[in-house]
């Protein structure tokens, strides 16, 4: 095994082990790049919404633009939780994984509030 990677085994119900590595529990998904620009364009409309507070701009033109960006990071959410799903939760239940699959229920559950 390379010494550049943390190994972990998983024992599964059935009483097989699964070795397997998160690199330090970092993950790379192929939708890095699109989340941060996402994510990049969000921060610049909040600070439009906050221009538009700070200049006592109508509330209901604020409330539009704010669920705005809120439809923004909710969207960016979607495409975080496809990626984490093709990317690591199917590596953690090919190797009996529970809790990946756990940790990603609880973070659904408050993404979703």
């Amino acid at each position: 095994m390379e010494e550049d990677k943390t190994y972990h085994t998983h024992v599964s119900e059935d009483g097989t082990e699964f070795t397997h590595s998160h690199n330090g529990h970092t993950h790379a998904h192929k939708n890095t790049k699109v989340v941060e620009n996402r994510l990049s364009r969000a921060i610049g409309h909040l600070e439009s919404v906050k221009r538009m507070v700070s200049e006592g701009r109508d509330c209901s033109e604020v409330l539009i633009q704010l669920s705005a960006v809120i439809s923004a990071l909710n969207s960016t959410g979607k495409v975080i939780i496809k990626d984490h799903i093709e990317n690591c939760i199917v590596d953690a239940v090919e190797s009996g994984d529970r809790k990946a699959i756990d940790d990603l229920n609880r973070a659904i559950d408050r993404f979703m509030k």
